[in-house]
């Protein structure tokens, strides 16, 4: 890609995070240190969530979290369909079975009324949670999840890996800020480099539970500890009381982590400001996703719908615009295929996969190189700018 191209996203690393990384690297712990605690205390505070813990990226953020909320083979979980494929692989790691619901035509998101159709069709008990997506940064109403989920017996995992700085308005008139877990049982985060907040590869799950996090925090390091232990032969000791992972985030990332989160309330606000000018220009036009009022869109994607696809997308890469489509649909995926999903009946999701193209979104887009996307998609489609 050459410097006078556009992506869709990419990261913003600045002096400040260059520092933190060099201090770290030059100080006693590249991991399993203590910048690891601070990364995991800051999080937890700027979502409001009493625990967080720290991972190796956010498919593995989802895995232990499935396990942590015991997850077994056989069990069912439903999900969408218009995600990242590891929101629907970790049910799949835990040998238990993905349902994918449809979305709603308007906002992306997973459809509630299709969830709740697909609930009451099946006996009490058949499934064991749900795994709605911030898609693109736009919340879930997890209040109206919870309802459903808690009427249901299900446990809810919010997928916030687009969404850091995102909030929903609740019934009360309350904000809840993604991953606080007011609502959902778990959330999980992404720190790719195209997300908000960039470590290389990293994660976050948040919760209130003081269980889940402890389950978690075991998992996550081998299932090993020095806690709780039946036998104790010296400071050297430890046991490995669960089949755990080596999911843990470094030091050297987590410092990088720490200063990136430091500026995502402005990178969203840059965000938004991009988004309302993309809106401003294709309103009446282009179809893009909506916004309820009271909510607050993180902006991870800005998402348009076109028919000619295809044609703007290759239109666009030869104008050095590097637009990306989200996402193929997971149930049309080859793995899924095989396992059974050929008949899925998502016609919204499939609908939205044929017109759907991200433009370029991130808070060091310039208003020169926005003018020229937004001047070169209407020049496509007919429009004057």
């Amino acid at each position: 890609m050459s410097n006078n191209s556009i992506p869709y996203g990419k990261q913003h690393i600045d002096q400040k995070d260059i520092d933190a990384v060099v201090s770290t690297l030059t100080a006693d712990f590249l991991t399993q240190g203590p910048k690891v605690a601070e990364f995991e205390t800051a999080f937890a505070n700027y979502v409001g969530a009493k625990y967080a813990v720290a991972v190796n990226n956010a498919t593995s953020g989802l895995h232990l979290s499935v396990l942590a909320l015991d997850l077994k083979p056989g069990d069912r979980v439903i999900t969408t369909p218009i995600t990242f494929a590891a929101s629907a692989n970790c049910v799949r790691y835990a040998g238990a079975e993905v349902w994918f619901a449809d979305i709603d035509s308007e906002t992306y998101l997973l459809s509630l009324e299709s969830v709740k159709k697909l609930i009451e069709s099946k006996p009490k008990g058949f499934f064991k949670g749900i795994i709605p997506v911030d898609f693109a940064g736009l919340p879930v109403n997890l209040e109206a999840f919870r309802e459903l989920a808690n009427e249901h017996n299900l446990w809810i995992i919010e997928d916030a890996c687009h969404a850091p700085g995102g909030h929903f308005t609740d019934s009360k008139n309350v904000k809840q800020r993604c991953g606080n877990g007011t609502y959902a049982d778990v959330a999980v985060f992404s720190f790719h480099p195209v997300k908000h907040i960039a470590c290389g590869e990293g994660g976050m799950i948040t919760t209130n539970s003081e269980v889940l996090y402890k389950k978690l925090s075991l998992l996550r390091t081998h299932g090993i500890t020095k806690d709780n232990m039946s036998e104790n032969h010296g400071e050297w000791f430890y046991e490995m009381q669960e089949l755990g992972f080596n999911y843990r985030l470094t030091d050297i990332q987590s410092a990088l982590g720490i200063t990136q989160l430091a500026k995502n309330d402005s990178g969203v606000v840059r965000r938004n400001e991009i988004a309302n000018t993309y809106k401003e220009a294709f309103n009446g036009k282009i179809a893009f996703q909506s916004l309820s009022v009271g909510d607050y869109n993180a902006h991870h994607l800005f998402i348009i719908e076109v028919e000619d696809r295809k044609g703007l997308y290759d239109y666009l890469r030869a104008q050095s615009i590097f637009a990306q489509i989200h996402y193929i649909p997971v149930h049309t995926l080859p793995y899924y295929k095989k396992i059974g999903y050929n008949s899925a009946n998502l016609s919204q999701a499939e609908d939205y996969y044929s017109k759907c193209l991200s433009l370029p979104m991130y808070p060091s887009l310039t208003d020169k190189e926005q003018r020229f996307v937004i001047e070169k998609v209407n020049s496509f489609c007919g429009f004057n700018n």
